[in-house]
């Protein structure tokens, strides 16, 4: 296969942006400059050959779990902006039982991330690269996902882009519709602007009930086993790291 989707590239030009009809607040996406980096000879070589049965490409095709995962009946988790997959990889083995969904856009995490799944034969990972909420609106069914993760979002610092944080309005209630009741919702930041920011959208979707932090009765780990390297540096710069459950409960 040599279409773009089997080798996990995405079209040219500016990304599709779904129009909603809801009045809420949804990230709006500039032009999309990818970050440096390209593939090793041999992550090229790897991805070049796992990426057709591990990965897809932002589509308008929903995703049937069972059949991509190769299993029937198991509860899906998406994590929105895996990076690397660091902690998605670390996650992954204590939840086997566990589909999860790794969504980014950045081709060299992607890649770091389908080594890692390789090479210790991690059997429940599975990858999309596209925007997080363009995935969710157009590749994942309504009502089928046990959890959706947020880890350490770009915070988009500058006054003039709080309109492209993913934490908004409108992403809440696109989150509430993919999640099954009683299923969570978990976001982390180190950015103590961008908490604030969250803060004031805890209470702001009505089906998801906020549960703060921590929640031992959460149907799903949130406990995140390594610390991710995002994560990493906000310790480094004594950032305090703040995380965010609701549960959705209509």
């Amino acid at each position: 296969m040599n279409d773009r989707n089997s080798m996990g590239e995405l079209p040219h030009g500016r990304p599709p942006q779904t129009e909603f009809d809801t009045g809420l607040d949804y990230p709006r996406l500039g032009s999309v400059t990818f970050r440096r980096g390209t593939l090793t000879e041999n992550q090229e070589k790897l991805f070049n050959d796992n990426w057709p049965r591990l990965g897809m490409v932002l589509s308008d095709q929903l995703i049937d779990f069972d059949a991509w995962f190769g299993r029937a009946g198991h509860p899906t988790i998406v994590e929105i902006g895996s990076g690397t997959g660091t902690s998605t990889a670390a996650m992954a083995v204590h939840e086997p039982d566990t589909n999860i969904i790794a969504v980014e856009l950045y081709k060299p995490g992607l890649a770091k991330l389908l080594g890692t799944v390789v090479r210790e034969e991690i059997d429940n990972i599975r990858m999309v690269r596209g925007d997080g909420v363009e995935v969710l609106a157009r590749m994942i069914p309504d009502a089928s996902l046990k959890g959706v993760r947020i880890f350490f979002p770009d915070p988009w610092p500058k006054a003039r882009h709080h309109k492209r944080r993913i934490v908004q309005t409108g992403t809440l209630n696109l989150i509430a519709r993919k999640l099954i009741d009683g299923g969570v919702l978990h976001v982390a930041t180190d950015h103590a602007d961008y908490a604030e920011w969250i803060d004031e959208l805890v209470n702001a979707e009505p089906q998801l009930n906020f549960k703060g932090f921590p929640w031992e009765d959460s149907p799903i780990i949130t406990d995140r086993h390594v610390i991710t390297k995002f994560e990493g540096k906000g310790l480094d710069k004594d950032h305090v790291i703040r995380e965010y459950l609701w549960v959705k409960e209509s």
